[in-house]
């Protein structure tokens, strides 16, 4: 069992979105430029963030992406769910035919974890990860990498 780059992923760009919560849309490229996030990859993920009503989106000058509701009101696992990721600890993929035609003797312990897990990240709402004094310090940094990178226009 394992979260994969898809998951991880996702839930780092809606965090990012989080974090920029107040200050309108967000473009992909801004969050791929401060994630090191493929431009590509993050416009597969929102169009499945955008269709389970996690995001929404606006177009031309000014637009990009918003939550679609408060920071607070959406959950980690939400998300891994949304772009169809499963935290599933069992042999079996949950299908209870890990043992040929049954369930394995360990079933039960792997299914059990997969539940906690669920539970875990069903109990973190992003709002509780931009309130942290330490996704802070690290949005900040990123945040101060970008605008460094950004040269003013002279006359």
């Amino acid at each position: 069992m394992r979260l994969t780059t898809k998951g991880r992923y996702a839930v780092t760009a809606m965090l990012d979105l989080a974090i920029h919560y107040d200050k309108g849309a967000v473009t992909l490229s801004d969050i791929a430029g401060r994630q090191g996030i493929s431009l590509s990859y993050l416009e597969q993920l929102f169009a499945r963030l955008r269709r389970k009503g996690l995001v929404k989106s606006t177009r031309g000058p000014g637009g990009g992406y918003r939550l679609a509701t408060e920071p607070e009101n959406i959950r980690v696992a939400e998300i891994v769910t949304a772009i169809n990721e499963n935290v599933d600890a069992t042999r079996c993929g949950g299908e209870k035919n890990c043992d040929k035609e049954g369930r394995c003797l360990t079933h039960y312990l792997w299914e059990d974890l997969s539940d906690r897990i669920h539970d875990f990240l069903y109990g973190i709402s992003l709002g509780d990860l931009v309130n942290q004094p330490k996704v802070q310090e690290v949005a900040n940094r990123q945040d101060n990498i970008v605008t460094a990178t950004i040269k003013p226009l002279t006359t």
